[in-house]
């Protein structure tokens, strides 16, 4: 049963969507708190919320639409985009975020980022690995280190990460289709990570196939505001795979 979390993207106070982590691609969808709204009427759990000012000044910047996320939803809410001092990491936790995603912060300061999630605790703490040509990117995607993907992740998930966010940048906004091979691989090494497959999702069914590969969690965000999501038939599918987990855990051999 595959987590699903919808993404609100924040640019100067408004939902946005951006193609490929290019700013001059973006597209405004509304007032982000409307959005959140939203998807808790439709049944979601989760929220994913990244500040995408924040991520390109190198500062948390949308705090306040973070607040009235949280101050009139019970979403449970993560919260990334320019997380890179302690101050930085303490206000979207005082706004109500439950978890905080530190991604650039592991590449530039690793002994800063090790000390959160010693502070915090590893199921607060979500490790950002953008990807781009195998390399893991920063700064809002702006900047591509020479860290390779699977020495990052070997690092960070033996110092005790528990919650990985892999963006794939190249399918980032695209729609079309995630990186299946680059998920099932980490997997594979991680069998304890609770991936989050970000990027890509174009439709249903690769959420679904995501979910039939074992991938844990998927963030999405365009594919939904251009309509090409069906919520309630993912929610039907979830609901019955917990019934049918259910029935099988029951019955007596």
């Amino acid at each position: 049963m595959i987590e699903l979390i919808p993404a609100i993207d924040i640019i100067e106070g408004k939902c946005v969507r951006l193609t490929k982590g290019d700013y001059d691609t973006k597209k405004v969808y509304g007032n982000p708190l409307d959005m959140a709204l939203q998807f808790e009427d439709m049944g979601m759990k989760r929220l994913h919320v990244v500040d995408l000012d924040g991520a390109k000044s190198k500062h948390v910047v949308n705090i306040d639409a973070l607040k009235a996320i949280t101050t009139h939803t019970k979403l449970t809410v993560d919260f990334g985009g320019g997380v890179k001092t302690d101050d930085d990491l303490e206000r979207p936790f005082a706004a109500g975020a439950t978890l905080v995603t530190a991604g650039s912060i592991a590449i530039t300061d690793p002994e800063r980022y090790l000390s959160w999630l010693e502070k915090y605790g590893a199921q607060h703490i979500i490790l950002g690995a953008d990807v781009r040509n195998g390399l893991v990117s920063i700064n809002g995607w702006k900047e591509d280190s020479d860290v390779k993907l699977e020495d990052f992740l070997e690092r960070y998930m033996k110092a005790g990460t528990k919650n990985v966010l892999c963006t794939e940048i190249s399918k980032d906004g695209t729609l079309e289709g995630p990186a299946f091979k680059l998920y099932q691989n980490i997997m594979e090494r991680y069998p304890d990570c609770h991936l989050i497959a970000s990027g890509g999702v174009g439709s249903t069914e690769d959420i679904l196939a995501l979910d039939n590969i074992g991938i844990p969690a998927v963030v999405f965000g365009k594919a939904f505001y251009e309509g090409r999501i069906n919520i309630a038939k993912l929610l039907e599918t979830n609901n019955h795979k917990t019934s049918t987990e259910g029935e099988t855990k029951g019955t007596v051999c």
